[in-house]
């Protein structure tokens, strides 16, 4: 843990907004570098790397980072850290699988949402909040892993594929027109969208996690290759460090690290500062395990190899390793026994 002193300040700086590194502890040339892959644009939802980025939390903890964004028109996290053009990468649950089934020797090492947000939005008049509910019903989807989401739902559930899929786009204002009976969304986005509209969440529109209808995977899973983990396991465990002081402290104040995206880290995406910071708001709560014993960032085991695993398998990926051989599990650990 921190001293009482430096968390103070630590806690000062957030509070006021201000944006100035701390003086690194680490001389520059004892630093190692590692080459992180972010796997969507620069926004909020990487709040702990960019206020531990600003604060000098990566350098205090012997790393330097050389980040990368990614996006739509960006190479797949994971396919960048196959070329080794990256040592760290985030990425989700079934890419990771894939990527693994396809022979990398890739390794997780946490996971920044163990909730994950992604789910349904439906409207007060016909609301779906149970997997029984989305039987006959038509579902606006807006990719092919959203209807194979919808498609493993009904699977786990024991209950018939029997629904509709209406492609649509980003925007859940189709929903509103009444395309259809429900729109796949994130919980930390579109309700957004909703609400700016004047509509209020559990009143005027619903939204239910995949994980609550028994789609359970992890968000923004954190990733790197089994050889830059066995030659530089310090290195990794100090970015770990650093993202879970940085994490900590956007808990502490939401609005800092949206302030930095705007202005800095995703200057030239045009983002939303009000935007940003519900969403920082909203996506914080997705940081922490439900159960108080489980710390943030880390991986469950248990979890993984029961309920993750079986979704996965519900999306006909039945060749699923041993969990040992893909995961490190002391990794979190071992970055919070080693916090000052």
């Amino acid at each position: 843990m921190y001293t009482t002193n430096r968390r103070r300040l630590l806690k000062g700086m957030a509070a006021a907004g201000l944006i100035a590194p701390f003086a690194s502890q680490t001389f520059a040339q004892d630093l190692r570098k590692v080459r992180l892959q972010l796997s969507w644009v620069s926004n909020v939802q990487y709040a702990g790397d960019w206020i531990a980025f600003e604060n000098g939390l990566m350098e205090n903890n012997g790393v330097a980072i050389d980040w990368q964004p990614g996006g739509p028109n960006a190479p797949a996290s994971l396919v960048t850290l196959a070329a080794n053009g990256a040592d760290v990468a985030y990425s989700n649950w079934f890419q990771f699988l894939d990527a693994i089934n396809q022979g990398n020797d890739f390794v997780m090492i946490g996971a920044s949402f163990p909730r994950n947000p992604h789910g349904l939005i439906s409207l007060a008049k016909k609301p779906i909040l149970e997997p029984k509910d989305l039987v006959g019903a038509k579902i606006l989807a807006q990719a092919p892993n959203d209807k194979t989401a919808i498609d493993a739902t009904l699977a786990l559930a024991g209950l018939p594929g029997d629904w509709t899929w209406v492609p649509t786009g980003f925007s859940p204002e189709p929903l509103l027109a009444g395309d259809g009976d429900a729109f796949t969304a994130f919980s930390t986005n579109q309700p957004i969208t909703l609400e700016k509209m004047g509509m209020k969440p559990g009143e005027d529109f619903h939204f239910v996690f995949f994980d609550d209808l028994g789609f359970r995977t992890y968000g923004s899973i954190i990733v790197t290759t089994r050889s830059f983990l066995d030659s530089n396991r310090g290195a990794v465990v100090g970015y770990m460090r650093g993202l879970i002081d940085g994490w900590a402290l956007n808990k502490e104040d939401p609005t800092v690290a949206p302030r930095l995206v705007v202005e800095k880290y995703g200057a030239d995406l045009g983002l939303d500062l009000d935007q940003q910071i519900r969403q920082n708001e909203l996506q914080i709560p997705l940081t922490q395990y439900a159960e108080p014993d489980k710390l943030p960032l880390s991986l469950d085991r248990e979890l993984i190899e029961t309920r993750m695993y079986k979704a996965a398998e519900a999306t006909g990926r039945t060749n699923l390793p041993d969990v040992t051989k893909i995961a490190d599990f002391d990794i979190v650990q071992e970055a919070y026994e080693g916090k000052k």
